[in-house]
């Protein structure tokens, strides 16, 4: 997983509330077990509608998306995260997540950023003209009209996206101390010579 310390750029300002697994990638996408290329299908109905922001030019290659309150609710299809990050999304600011989708996102190097609606609100603002910078070891969005808004994270969940630590990443962190306890163990655990 790619370490996440400080993400900036351009911030897609979609703002809608109650956007369910089944928005950010539709069903009929779900038919792969790879994380690739389900960006093609992110957010199908609503870039079926004229003039949405996804499809803009001016924020393609976009690294944040702010949404609206309950972002990730619906089903648990971790398909959602994989489409997010094959979309270059690495944040998603909004004023509530679902668990379970901030759990797929955290698992998958997506940083979600709750803040109250104001600060959202402003931030979906300074979106439409303006770059937005989160910096994750000082837990902040900073916008360069002097905004800063501060936000809350779960230590462990922070000490991973920052390291770039997944489960795999965790284990393997461990081998030294997994390799010594096999060694300690009972002769037929040892690997036959």
């Amino acid at each position: 997983m790619t370490p996440v310390a400080r993400i900036e750029g351009k911030a897609i300002p979609f703002g809608r509330a109650n956007v369910d697994t089944d928005v950010i990638i539709p069903a009929r996408w779900l038919k792969t077990i790879s994380r690739h290329g389900l960006g093609r299908g992110a957010f199908e109905t609503v870039r079926a509608e004229p003039g949405n922001v996804f499809d803009d030019p001016v924020y393609a290659d976009a690294p944040i998306l702010i949404a609206g309150e309950n972002f990730g609710c619906g089903s648990s299809r971790e398909h959602a995260a994989w489409a997010l990050a094959d979309l270059g999304i690495r944040a998603v600011i909004a004023p509530g997540f679902s668990d379970i989708f901030s759990g797929n996102a955290f698992k998958n190097g997506i940083l979600t950023v709750e803040l109250p609606r104001p600060a959202v609100d402003r931030l979906m603002e300074v979106a439409r003209t303006d770059p937005i910078a989160i910096d994750l070891e000082h837990q902040t969005v900073i916008t360069p009209f002097q905004d800063r808004f501060a936000f809350a994270i779960d230590p462990f969940r922070k000490h991973c996206l920052l390291e770039g630590l997944d489960e795999v990443g965790l284990t393997l962190a461990m081998e030294p101390k997994i390799a010594a306890f096999e060694a300690r163990q009972a002769p037929w655990l040892k690997p036959a010579i």
